[in-house]
Formats: C-alpha cells, structure tokens, sequence
C-alpha cells in the first residue's frame, strides 16, 4: 500500500492505493481553520488514523512537489512561503508516524507518468478530472446546486494522480 498526497493548507487531499487500485480516496478540509499550526494539528491527527487503521501495511508515501518558482497570475510569494512550509510540516508527519521518508513528485510529471496529457490553453486541474470520471470507476464526486465539481473533489483527483504516479515509479 502506499499513500499519495496533494498538500495544501484550504484543502489536503489523500490517497491510499494498493496494487495500484483505490483503497481509500478523501480529503482534509482545513478551510475553518485559521491558524497554520490548527490545520497541521489536523492532518497529524488524519495520518495517525491512517497509520492506526492500516498500520505496517503502508509501504511508501507520495507528495505532490509544492510550486518551486512564481507563475504569472497564480501565487504570491507569501502563499508560495506557506505552502512549502505546511508541505514541510506535512512530510515531518509521514516521517514521525510512518517512519517512511516521503517522495516528492511534482504534479507535470505525475500527470505525464498516468498518460494524461493537458492541451495547451486547458486548465490541468479539469483535466485530469474528465479523466478520472472516465477511467477510474472508485473516483466519486460532488456537486455543487450549479453542477460543478465541489473545491475539494479537485485535491481528490490530484492524490489520486499522484498516488498512481508513485505506483507507476515503483514498478517500473
């Protein structure tokens, strides 16, 4: 079994996949929270319960590289200093509980390692949804009464991908 995660600190998504298919497939929704050291204290408590209900059984642990480099039109340099600190935090947390050393795999690359391919102009994250609904019958979401996908089912895809992803990198 391993465990993929896309870290974030609104919304963290989780997988857990053996022999490359779904076992568990969920989120933890930090968006009432405030305080960064609350959110943490969430996801500590998430992975302890991983680790209590599947214990010894997880073999490795995946986390989508947090951005490294500014993009016009997305993240400041504070949002930037966040992430890479709660991804820090976050990886503490896999090494503490699981006494694994987490992976980190940034989320291109995961996508390229899955054969999704994003066409110019397209927004990734949409993608790989459409492709998730299409190709992954254990993949369940949400919608909103407009008929979109609810935030979070996005940060579900995302670990899914890089969960897979990690999969792939093992067996090859």
């Amino acid at each position: 079994m391993l465990i993929g995660l896309d870290v974030s600190s609104s919304i963290t998504g989780y997988t857990i996949i053996e022999d490359g298919n779904i076992i568990l497939n969920n989120v933890w929704d930090l968006r009432k929270y405030n305080d960064f050291f609350e959110k943490a204290k969430v996801i500590e408590e998430g992975i302890k319960e991983i680790e209590r209900v599947y214990g010894g059984k997880i073999r490795a642990v995946y986390i989508e590289q947090s951005l490294q480099s500014f993009k016009s039109g997305f993240s400041s340099a504070k949002t930037l200093s966040t992430l890479s600190r709660f991804n820090g935090v976050v990886s503490w947390f896999v090494y503490d509980i699981f006494n694994i050393k987490p992976e980190y795999i940034d989320a291109k690359s995961a996508r390229k390692l899955c054969g999704i391919i994003v066409p110019k102009n397209t927004k990734a994250k949409e993608v790989v949804l459409k492709y998730l609904l299409e190709n992954e019958t254990n993949f369940i979401i949400e919608y909103t009464k407009h008929g979109n996908p609810k935030p979070e089912c996005y940060d579900k895809a995302d670990s899914i991908i890089i969960a897979k992803a990690g999969f792939i990198k093992q067996n090859k």
